[in-house]
């Protein structure tokens, strides 16, 4: 069977993932427009958050990174039954586990929003609302780790679009219960919590006919003791941190951000929304089509076809990552004020949102080079260096969120603030929520070079030919699109003041301009698409 390059396989899963992304935006302006930002929707936002947390550490995390490269083994040396075998055993021994832990999730609702909201214990109808949202949201857990499943069988198969696809189905969903399902509701916002329910058992079905025709759609069975269950969950259990650990970093930050001022944690929800469009349309791209390729590469022990697959997913990475961390941090409230500065999201929340999308910005190219390094490893079925890596960064963030909402605090608060102690006043002071955008940011730095640091120690990958022209034409080009965006910005500074078709143009002809001079200057300077080309 015939394999597409590296290049077309990633652009097949961004194409779709660009998609979803886009109908992302329309999903956080119709949940601007419908509630803003406030006491109920920081709820909402805790509550979705975690088990969206869960899903990522168990499903797209740990589960991922364990189940692919063992069924890409399979694949590549056993029979087509003993794959179909696998892909039955797996399932329902996941799924048994995932329904286990759903149940104690809506059961125990009001115990995990105490401890990872307990700021909001002080007051009991936003906490109320926190644990009935999430005995709504928790079962989406289970159907969203078993929809990553097949589409982690249908990755190995090469086929990204239809995973890729998949959650535009939450985006539908959330956009119908913001625009028209909440008029339904007692609490209008349980319209997006049982949105997400609906949208869970939908993303799981949609994905069986495609596993129904490479036949391996088998019903699930209890497979503790099967051995590719048992090599899964091994390589599995160490990553549960290790793989998500900007995840981790994220719910800590929902824990401390439940101390700061209302709208802390909505404006942090609505960066994050932000900042997955670049790095679910690109950075989750790469890390998902170049997986299969490093297994089978590792299996096949062709050291230099996964030297070559690595160094493509780096040189693509820093194509992408470095002018859009630069455009993000640049156009933060010009984008913030266009997409969500609608009904109910004020222009306070816009400047909000745009200080800690700025900070998380920052980021951008170590969350994305992590996403190709990890599985560098992965591929080599060695989860312990990710791991390590990981907690880390993620202690490290966890002293960077108290150092820098320390600093942001002592820097802009009055004296009054301190009145009732400093616990209540940091609930006064707004803009807090940047330091723990900023301190996920630099942990993400020090995760990146960690792994680095280890894949260099160990010789898995050799530097290919063509770095310094590759780099130097990145530098000319990222140069040229920030002249041209700042020029811009001086000569349009007021974004909160105009109509909203003034602002769609304006940043149209804003982002056009900075994406054409990149462009341009790009392929001035030698750069051609077949540079991007790998197998």
């Amino acid at each position: 069977m015939s394999r597409p390059s590296l290049l077309r396989s990633m652009l097949s899963f961004s194409g779709g993932t660009f998609v979803s992304r886009i109908l992302g935006l329309v999903r956080e302006q119709a949940i601007a427009w419908a509630f803003g930002a406030n006491a109920m929707t920081d709820a909402f936002w805790v509550a979705f958050r975690i088990p969206n947390f869960l899903r990522r550490l168990f499903a797209e995390g740990s589960f991922s990174v364990a189940f692919v490269p063992v069924l890409t083994q399979t694949r590549e040396t056993r029979s087509h039954a003993e794959l179909r075998d696998l892909v039955a055993n797996v399932s329902g021994t996941l799924g048994g586990i995932l329904l286990v832990v759903t149940a104690l999730g809506v059961l125990g609702a009001s115990w995990l929003a105490a401890g990872f909201a307990p700021g909001s214990l002080d007051d009991p109808a936003k906490f109320g609302l926190t644990t009935d949202l999430l005995r709504v949201t928790f079962p989406f857990l289970l159907f969203v780790s078993l929809t990553a499943l097949a589409g982690g069988v249908l990755n190995s198969f090469h086929q990204f679009m239809l995973p890729a696809l998949t959650p535009v189905i939450l985006n539908l969903c959330m956009i119908a219960a913001a625009l028209w399902w909440r008029q339904y509701f007692d609490v209008p916002i349980m319209a997006l919590g049982w949105a997400i329910f609906a949208a869970g058992v939908l993303q799981l079905l949609v994905q069986l006919p495609a596993l129904a025709r490479l036949g391996l759609l088998a019903w699930p069975r209890w497979g503790w003791h099967h051995a590719g269950v048992r090599r899964v969950l091994r390589l599995m259990l160490p990553t549960l941190f290790g793989s998500s650990v900007a995840q981790v970093n994220l719910l800590l930050d929902t824990l401390i951000a439940s101390f700061l001022i209302t709208g802390s944690q909505t404006w942090l929800a609505q960066t994050d929304r932000l900042l997955e469009f670049p790095l679910g349309v690109f950075g989750v791209a790469l890390g998902t089509v170049i997986l299969p390729s490093l297994s089978r590469h590792h299996v096949t022990t062709d050291r230099a076809a996964f030297a070559r697959a690595l160094d493509w997913g780096l040189r693509t990475a820093l194509l992408i990552a470095v002018p859009a961390m630069l455009a993000l941090m640049l156009l933060a409230k010009p984008v913030l004020a266009t997409l969500l500065q609608h009904g109910r999201f004020t222009a306070h929340d816009v400047d909000m949102a745009a200080l800690s999308l700025a900070a998380l910005a920052l980021g951008l190219p170590a969350f994305v080079l992590v996403k190709v390094l990890a599985p560098a490893f992965y591929a080599r079925q060695d989860t312990t260096t990710p791991v390590r890596a990981g907690v880390a960064a993620m202690l490290a963030n966890m002293a960077l969120n108290i150092v820098f909402v320390g600093t942001l605090f002592w820097l802009w608060h009055e004296p009054a603030d301190l009145a009732d102690g400093w616990l209540a006043g940091i609930a006064r002071v707004p803009g807090l929520h940047m330091g723990l955008a900023l301190a996920s940011a630099l942990a993400s730095y020090l995760n990146l070079a960690l792994l680095w640091r280890a894949l260099r120690r160990d010789g898995s990958y050799q530097r290919q030919p063509g770095w310094t022209r590759h780099l130097t034409r990145l530098a000319l080009a990222c140069a040229a699109m920030v002249g041209v965006l700042l020029l811009l910005l001086a000569q349009w500074p007021a974004w909160g003041d105009w109509s909203v078709a003034t602002r769609i143009w304006r940043l149209a002809v804003v982002i056009a301009a900075g994406a054409g001079s990149f462009v341009l200057v790009l392929l001035a300077a030698g750069f051609r698409l077949r540079d991007l080309r790998a197998n």
